[in-house]
């Protein structure tokens, strides 16, 4: 040994300088393309396998709150496609799954809601307590609203009890509704489902304006990805600047009005 270090065999003399100059450099239309692509990408997953939605009322506390953030899943419960089943895991609407739907009553409005009766059930309410094919339902996400009004004779006790003007009850499930009474049991029809909200004193629904049609329903909300203390009031506003001032409030109240706990927490 002369203590002069040797190069290794395995490593040539201007090895690293070819490397670098082996690999290509990406040109700006590269970049461009790639960009491209995922943005392509996110705007399919986006459009059509999951969808961004606000919860603006009370019709669903405690599970949904005002000012809940929600993704939904568009394909699940979506009619089933031949040529994708081997891939999408389809599976039929069920009791007590919830949905977002295109509203009955009022044409473009989104809405969510508890499925509570599926195709072929019996159903009907007592004393504000839900019996299914003859069987009281036990229903622990449901709650009641004390800033309700207290016992309405429809509301709670539907369809034995004929609506009132007061009830707000659409016209055309008023002309419609006794069609599918049997036995003081409304009966669910094909390709539709009876759904109501878990704050079932306040909540206007199946009630009120009649079924979902099978092809109103848009998919099941999976998850909470954020939440924000905002007051029911603020979706009834229109004019762009009251818009303008909540946007600035949410800038400056993010991390204090951020209710951290609900974040990514899974809607059942």
């Amino acid at each position: 040994m002369n203590g002069k270090k040797t190069k290794s065999k395995d490593q040539p003399e201007g090895s690293s300088k070819k490397k670098s100059q082996d690999k290509p450099e990406e040109s700006l239309m590269e970049f461009i393309a790639s960009i491209s692509g995922v943005f392509v990408t996110g705007l399919f997953i986006i459009t059509f396998v999951v969808q961004a939605f606000e919860i603006p009322s009370r019709s669903m506390v405690e599970t949904l709150l005002v000012g809940d953030h929600v993704f939904v899943d568009r394909v699940r419960l979506a009619p089933k496609t031949d040529w994708l089943s081997w891939i999408v895991p389809y599976r039929q609407i069920r009791r007590g799954d919830i949905v977002v739907f295109l509203s009955p009553a009022e044409a473009g409005l989104f809405v969510v809601k508890r499925i509570r009766g599926v195709p072929g059930d019996h159903l009907h309410l007592r004393d504000g307590k839900l019996y299914v094919n003859g069987e009281l339902q036990d229903e622990p996400f449901v709650q009641h609203d004390s800033s309700a009004a207290g016992y309405r004779a429809y509301r709670d006790n539907f369809p034995a009890v004929a609506p009132t003007d007061f009830d707000l009850v659409t016209p055309e499930w008023r002309q419609t509704m006794s069609s599918y009474i049997e036995g003081g049991d409304l009966v669910v029809p094909p390709d539709s489902y009876f759904a109501m909200g878990d704050n079932r004193d306040i909540s206007y629904d199946s009630r009120f304006w009649g079924f979902i049609p099978r092809e109103h329903i848009i998919g099941r909300p999976l998850f909470i990805y954020w939440s924000f203390e905002t007051p029911e009031d603020e979706y009834k506003k229109k004019a762009i600047t009251d818009r303008l001032k909540f946007v600035g409030h949410v800038i400056l109240h993010f991390l204090d009005e951020t209710r951290w706990r609900r974040t990514l927490n899974m809607v059942r």
